[in-house]
């Protein structure tokens, strides 16, 4: 099938207005399409920047029907986006990624299954949707483990560890009912991520796995290069086209992969942009951002080779009072917009360039 690239002046619609949805804007404005977002809350980041925004609930046919009507493809920025909302959206324009990509995401024990049909290696895992359920995984997979919602966890949250049955009781009231899954502990030195594209055509692109390091459950630096050997590396790439290719992506894609002695372990995959990709805007030419609105555009994807060593750093919280000193400091700040810093909320980033890539 042919896909007729869209041409300077489109209309590029984004589910989500959070920082992601407002990066993804900025690029787009910068290869001269505008960006129509949808968004349920008030005021949300991306609204500063993108070409229109409709402020509606995912519940609102009307207002679905009207912002369809709007443009000429849709992404988004999140995966949870209700079913309903998708499948009215997609019958009326084109949703990239495709559905499968979104349904494998949203829920965890969806993605490990479908990781595990691929080959790739995951961690232990069972369903569990009730006391005897998570006992039966228990003696299964054993202890240490983490008991997480199979829907809607982020950055730590939906998630509750288990060092033995003694845990059962509590890590059960953490999940509110919500159906779960249980995972067995992965013993790993380093975690890393790849972010890659693939196009229309099916050409793929890859950038340098980075090294990501977490605090709370979210996660505070990736760094390139990681501490991967060249051997390693490519296995990374590799394996990221490999689930690329076999959810038919188009659009940008984060793969988080534990780094164990007997190789990589996939821990979860994103069908987004993501934010372990930000150091892309410092060190390559074709950023993540960009690379995925070419992709949903059916143009070429861009080079992703890095021409510099980055560390990203989130901005979390009181992290904001640093600002002044990091822009002192010849950092590349990348500032969201949001009126409130929270704890545990990500306010931007910084890129620092370390050196030349080597």
């Amino acid at each position: 099938m042919t896909h007729d690239p869209l041409r300077p002046g489109a209309v590029i619609g984004i589910l989500g207005g959070g920082q992601l949805g407002r990066m993804l804007s900025v690029a787009a404005a910068r290869l001269g399409f505008r960006c129509h977002v949808f968004e349920p809350g008030a005021e949300p980041p991306a609204g500063d920047v993108a070409w229109r925004t409709t402020t509606a609930p995912y519940e609102d046919e009307i207002a679905l029907r009207a912002f369809a009507a709007s443009v000429d493809v849709v992404t988004y920025e999140f995966e949870n986006v209700p079913a309903r909302a998708l499948d009215l959206i997609e019958s009326l324009v084109p949703i990239r990624p495709g559905r499968r990509a979104l349904a494998t995401s949203q829920d965890r024990l969806t993605e490990k299954t479908f990781l595990r049909n691929l080959g790739l290696a995951v961690a232990p895992f069972a369903p569990v949707d009730d006391p005897a359920s998570l006992r039966a995984a228990l003696e299964e997979i054993g202890t240490p483990a983490i008991l997480k919602t199979r829907r809607l966890g982020y950055d730590g949250k939906g998630q509750a560890r288990l060092s033995g049955p003694q845990d059962v009781e509590a890590a059960l009231a953490a999940m509110a009912g919500a159906p779960a899954i249980l995972e067995g502990f992965v013993d790993f030195t380093a975690e890393v991520s790849v972010i890659a594209a693939r196009g229309v055509s099916g050409e793929v692109a890859a950038y340098d796995p980075g090294e990501n390091v977490h605090e709370g459950g979210i996660l505070r630096t990736t760094t390139v290069p990681s501490s991967l050997d060249a051997g390693r590396r490519t296995d990374a790439v590799l394996l990221a086209a490999r689930i690329l290719n076999a959810l038919d992506h188009v659009g940008v894609l984060g793969v988080e992969l534990f780094v164990t002695p007997g190789g990589l372990v996939v821990n979860e995959i994103a069908p987004r942009v993501h934010n372990s990709g930000h150091w892309t805007q410092t060190g390559c030419v074709i950023d993540q951002f960009e690379q995925h609105v070419r992709a949903v555009a059916g143009w070429p994807l861009g080079d992703g080779t890095r021409h510099s060593d980055v560390v990203m750093e989130n901005l979390i919280g009181d992290d904001m009072d640093r600002v002044p000193d990091l822009a002192a400091s010849g950092a590349a700040l990348h500032l969201y917009g949001k009126a409130e810093a929270r704890p545990g909320r990500k306010m931007g980033h910084a890129n620092r360039v370390t050196g030349p890539a080597g």
